[in-house]
């Protein structure tokens, strides 16, 4: 099995995060919310081991690396927003059905079993709980999967270097629209902007 230039130690970790629920549970137990924001910290998965932190353009590198080393396609999908913060996620496929795998500060823009039967269908799940802190909804447009493999010359899984250039490259793809322009959304209440924030320092 290929190691990807990641040492033992590493690869003993991402080998038992065997299943999306495993690395799901790793994202969200064993590693801290990095609160730097994208463009001041991008690790490469082997960092994100290193220092124990990840956001979620770096959740779902390091998730996408869990994927591969267990067998699946590292693919990872940009949601783009307005007036917000993208997002950024790993997604799987389990026979004809899609998931993924994120790390957030929201609890509703986590994880997605594989019950998608298309990428649009998997994108949608993410609109009623993709919201700024004054409560409206911002999500407008998604990505087709991009696998990350079209970055192993530049040993994206273990680099110690930024992986910002990712990031710029999902920005530059095609990305396809979720809402109506000027289509009037209603905001969301004030009890889900208390509940579903959260932050593992």
């Amino acid at each position: 099995m290929k190691n990807f230039g990641l040492d033992s130690k590493e690869l003993s970790i991402l080998r038992r995060l065997n299943s999306p629920a495993k690395i799901q549970d790793f994202l969200e137990n064993e590693l801290a919310y990095n609160l730097e924001k994208h463009g001041e910290t991008c690790y490469s998965p082997k960092l994100v081991l290193r220092y124990g932190r990840a956001h979620c353009m770096e959740g779902a590198l390091f998730a996408a690396a869990a994927l591969r080393i267990n067998g699946q396609p590292p693919l990872i999908l940009d949601m783009q927003a307005v007036d917000d913060d993208d997002h950024v996620i790993a997604v799987y496929k389990i026979k004809k059905c899609w998931g993924a795998i994120a790390q957030s500060k929201f609890s509703g823009l986590k994880f997605r079993e594989a019950v998608y039967s298309n990428i649009r269908e998997l994108a949608m799940s993410y609109f009623e709980h993709y919201y700024d802190f004054d409560g409206r909804k911002t999500l407008r447009h998604f990505s087709m999967p991009i696998n990350l493999a079209r970055f192993d010359k530049k040993n994206w899984m273990i680099s110690e270097k930024s992986l910002e250039y990712i990031a710029k490259y999902i920005d530059k793809v095609k990305h396809y629209d979720i809402t109506m322009p000027g289509k009037r959304l209603r905001n969301i209440g004030p009890y889900r902007l208390k509940t579903e924030v959260m932050i593992k320092p």
